[in-house]
């Protein structure tokens, strides 16, 4: 059974750093696309950073390019969300999601999802 669990959330002050991780189990890491994306309240999930497997394509939301890192471990079956310089309107749930194909980064395009952690940068 794949699953996805996310960690690292919690409060930090604007300019703060987070690291996300999402340990997954099931699947062979190196063979899956690997997103994280994240719902503020009342807004619509969106992808804030996107990986494949083989074509070494990445994709970043504008928002957060320049400070936002995707990596992943495959000895440890991890995906990393390495966050820098946090702004209040990052607040939100991170998602991490994986999928056997890489399309870019809706998330329509993952079959599989963690439960989310959450993330809040306020003074």
């Amino acid at each position: 059974q794949v699953q996805l669990v996310e960690s690292g959330g919690g409060s930090v002050q604007p300019g703060g750093s987070l690291r996300l991780s999402c340990v997954v189990s099931g699947f062979t890491l190196d063979y899956y696309a690997l997103g994280w994306f994240r719902q503020a309240p009342g807004k619509e999930r969106e992808g804030v950073s996107c990986s494949s497997s083989s074509s070494g394509s990445t994709y970043y939301l504008e928002s957060v390019k320049g400070r936002f890192t995707i990596s992943r471990d495959s000895a440890k079956n991890t995906v990393y969300l390495q966050m820098n310089s946090l702004k209040p309107e990052d607040t939100a749930v991170y998602y991490c999601a994986a999928d056997p194909y890489y399309s870019g980064c809706s998330d329509q395009l993952y079959r599989h999802w963690g439960k989310g952690t959450l993330v809040n940068v306020s003074s």
